[in-house]
């Protein structure tokens, strides 16, 4: 359990060592803010800090800090290092400049800040990229949320509609047109901060829940190795799979929702960082919980695989009551089906943002904003079904949604880095993990069994995808520093 500790004071102290660092670094002042200039009653409203972080933690939230790093679990507590180094090199800072960079650019979509520090062509990618994404991931948290509902009304012995999960579905979808249409501080404003105590309560609950119940947390030092049954790669599968815990490329798409609410620049330390830091904290409480819970056979995680195999609803279910007991089961209600339908909503309200930014469409207007909510909705409520029915499969979706993730975070964190070389200042808080992500993006690519994986002969083939994964990273540092010496020079 020591290990665990230190990572989890590791991560609190950040928030006051390295985070205050990069919020220096960036160097916040007295302009005014987005939502004070143009406070549109819709998009930009002046929101309290306080609600703004919770709601912030929230949007990034939902499963993906859970189930993600319950996945990264399989490969032992060595998934502590991630979650804790990854959070506060990478994803703290990731998300903080997503945030700042859109606040500094009238509350822009992260597809257009991109545009702006990496040019027309990035922006055109990015604008498409960043839709499919923000579908995805609305579609993801949709039917989980939809199937945990299912299972617990089941076990209750409810039948009839209302245990059939494409039921739930289209409840959730229809209060996601009602979200993305109407204005931030009607719905999200309101119950959101309730729902964010919530998941830190039920964060806390599984810590306490562990040692209460017996379960020892296992340290780094005595299993510092891969404990994965089916022998996956440490490097690169394992960052990609606990993303939301660590870093991720989502959060940029969420943060300028934040951003077009901030009264004061210098609130930004506080909502990005130090979300991004309660997130980390959030995702290692849920390693630890999927490190300690389940019966480990030959050095691997074979308990944990078992659960995990069921879905994530029973995975998530199975945690509660283990921890938490008939409690749990109340928390697993309002966690683990509310977060995740509260990064759901936001996910599709990005994508009518994006797409409002995009092609230049005014959002005040109710006719304007249906134009866009019903086909992205449309599009979501298609994958969905498509999955409920067994058209198309969740497990794809989510694996296309982690990698897509984790490449929007590493482009993300280059346009950062281009931003601070223009600036004059310290781009390396950005270049270093850009390039990390690099490798790690261009790696899984390479061998992934949803990527280039498809072909026999590179699935997994870590002689050809390691190799590739470190020259994609030299390349891009290399077209970095020398378009920042231009940008310098200039």
């Amino acid at each position: 359990m020591l290990s665990f500790l230190i990572c989890l004071a590791l991560l609190v102290a950040s928030y006051f060592t390295y985070g205050r660092m990069v919020d220096n670094t960036f160097t916040p002042d007295d302009r005014e803010t987005p939502a004070v200039a143009i406070n549109d009653g819709v998009d930009y409203v002046v929101l309290p800090a306080w609600k703004l972080f919770l709601v912030q933690l929230l949007n990034i939230a939902g499963l993906g800090p859970i189930f993600g790093a319950m996945q990264g679990a399989l490969w032992g507590p060595i998934v502590f290092l991630w979650i804790t180094f990854g959070t506060i090199f990478a994803g703290a800072v990731h998300d903080y400049f997503s945030g700042m960079l859109s606040e500094r650019n009238n509350g822009a979509s992260i597809s257009e800040v991109i545009g702006i520090y990496l040019g027309p062509v990035m922006k055109t990618i990015m604008r498409v990229f960043a839709v499919v994404l923000l579908i995805m991931v609305g579609t993801v948290f949709a039917v989980g949320p939809a199937g945990l509902i299912v299972k617990l009304l089941t076990e209750k012995g409810v039948s009839g509609p209302f245990a059939q999960t494409t039921v739930w579905l289209g409840i959730i979808l229809l209060y996601y047109f009602i979200a993305t249409f109407i204005s931030i501080d009607k719905i999200i404003g309101k119950i959101y901060p309730v729902f964010g105590i919530c998941l830190i309560v039920m964060a806390i609950g599984v810590a306490i829940g562990i040692p209460a119940n017996g379960y020892a947390i296992p340290e780094i030092f005595t299993h510092f190795g891969s404990m994965h049954p089916q022998g996956t790669p440490v490097w690169s599968f394992m960052f990609i799979t606990v993303a939301c815990g660590a870093i991720s490329g989502f959060h940029s798409t969420q943060s300028p929702l934040m951003a077009r609410c901030l009264k004061s620049e210098r609130q930004g330390h506080f909502v990005f960082y130090g979300a991004m830091v309660a997130e980390g904290c959030i995702a290692l409480i849920w390693a630890a919980a999927g490190c300690s819970l389940y019966a480990v056979t030959g050095g691997q995680n074979t308990g944990l695989a078992e659960i995990l195999a069921d879905g994530q609803s029973a995975a998530i279910y199975d945690v509660c009551i283990k921890t938490m007991g008939p409690v749990g089961v109340i928390l697993a209600m309002l966690g683990v089906v509310a977060c995740p339908i509260t990064s759901g909503d936001t996910a599709f309200r990005s994508a009518r943002l994006t797409l409002s930014d995009w092609f230049k469409i005014d959002q005040e207007s109710y006719a304007n904003r249906l134009k866009l909510c019903i086909p992205v909705l449309g599009i979501g409520a298609f994958l969905g079904f498509g999955n409920t029915l067994g058209l198309l499969s969740y497990t794809v979706i989510w694996r296309y949604f982690s990698w897509t993730n984790q490449t929007l975070a590493m482009i993300v964190l280059w346009a950062g880095a281009m931003y601070l070389a223009k600036e004059g200042k310290n781009y390396l808080i950005c270049a270093v993990p850009a390039v990390f992500m690099s490798a790690v993006s261009i790696t899984y690519f390479f061998m992934a069994p949803e990527c280039l994986g498809m072909i026999p002969a590179l699935k997994n083939n870590t002689m050809a995808a390691y190799p590739a994964g470190i020259i994609a990273a030299v390349l891009f540092l290399s077209i970095f520093l020398r378009s920042a010496k231009k940008a310098k020079a200039a």
